[in-house]
């Protein structure tokens, strides 16, 4: 049986788009067809977003992506003003690049493991595998309980995952896990100090509910910390009536799709004659045919009233391959040049009351 070591020594490394001009291969796909001609249509559109400085620009996550590669593209998003808000599965934000910014790493995993013959002995090794990655489990479980000792030092209450997260941002900055202190870069960290609101609304179904458990479970029957997913929820209502000019860049579906997608139907139930989102784009390799919300087009949420049919592009892909082509064509024709951090995240904090409607 091979040793622990022997499995967890090639890390993933993280894709740098500084380093790849892809404008002129991007440009080239327009005039090809299928899923060339949908990615490049996405990227303009992407470009077009960006350009409208009047636009809130929401990015969504689901799916395992910092795992595999692509957490330095969203660190870049971030801090080059490409990005306002992201709504995100707990596993992207708290399993993968929280994990990664204490300090640890996704591996490779070998060819003869990824269909699941050795399965059994990664669990003996406490290795978890995300298909074609392992994570070492006794590292998780660090990161796991360093979300209990964020949420015993929180005001015992119910929180939105917002705010939950902005406090892992700046205990990453107070503990000098930053790149000046010779710390990692992360999404969690650059959010932090651009002001970017991230939103998790199913925030415990990743390995941070082991934590919040274990602090609801040490505080039994006396006040505790618990999340508020209907508070993300009207918080994120309260950025879209703020500013009412939005665009989505959504990569695979699930509740961060819906999520973002319904604050314009929230608005309106507030009374607000909120706009559908102007620009909509999503990576997924889901199907439409079974109903389900993570395959169903941009045109069908038209139907819904959420997202405008005149700038909108399904590109059908797995997201490791369309995304670097997207997100490099928009940084590399310095397409976010005149555009500022909107800080939403101050925006709620600074609010004492709700946003006026």
């Amino acid at each position: 049986m091979p040793t622990k070591q022997q499995l967890l020594k090639d890390r993933i490394q993280h894709i740098d788009l500084h380093q790849h001009n892809l404008v002129p291969l991007v440009d080239a796909m327009a005039r090809m067809a299928f899923s060339s001609r949908d990615t490049a249509r996405a990227a303009e559109i992407y470009d077009r977003m960006l350009r409208d400085t009047e636009c809130g620009v929401i990015l969504c996550l689901a799916g395992s992506l910092i795992s595999a590669g692509l957490q330095k593209i969203f660190v870049d998003l971030i801090r080059s003003n490409m990005v306002d808000a992201i709504v995100s599965t707990g596993a992207n934000i708290v399993d993968q690049d929280f994990f990664e910014a204490l300090g640890f790493n996704h591996y490779i995993a070998p060819d003869e493991y990824k269909y699941g013959t050795g399965d059994a002995v990664l669990r003996e090794l406490m290795i978890d595998r995300i298909y074609d990655t392992f994570i070492d489990e006794e590292e998780l479980r660090i990161c796991d309980d360093t979300t209990r000792m964020i949420a015993d030092s929180l005001p015992k209450r119910p929180t939105s995952s917002r705010e939950f997260i902005r406090e892992m941002g700046a205990y990453l900055e107070r503990d000098g896990k930053t790149p000046e202190a010779g710390g990692r870069d992360s999404i969690v960290l650059a959010a932090y100090q651009k002001d970017v609101p991230i939103f998790v609304p199913a925030f415990s179904d990743c390995s941070a509910g082991f934590g919040l458990v274990a602090h609801q479970h040490a505080n039994q029957g006396g006040p505790m910390l618990s999340l508020d997913s209907a508070k993300d929820f009207y918080e994120l209502t309260q950025l879209k009536i703020a500013n009412p000019t939005t665009g989505l860049l959504m990569i695979g579906g699930g509740v961060p799709k819906n999520f973002a997608q319904d604050i314009v139907v929230a608005a309106d139930v507030l009374g607000v004659d909120a706009s559908m989102h102007k620009y909509a784009i999503q990576i997924t390799v889901a199907d439409s045919r079974d109903g389900a919300l993570s395959g169903s087009t941009l045109k069908e949420a038209s139907s819904w009233g959420k997202v405008d049919t005149t700038f909108e592009q399904m590109v059908y892909s797995e997201a490791t391959l369309a995304l670097p082509l997207i997100a490099a064509y928009a940084l590399h024709k310095n397409s976010a040049a005149a555009r500022t951090g909107k800080r939403w995240a101050s925006l709620l904090t600074e609010s004492a009351q709700p946003i006026s409607v």
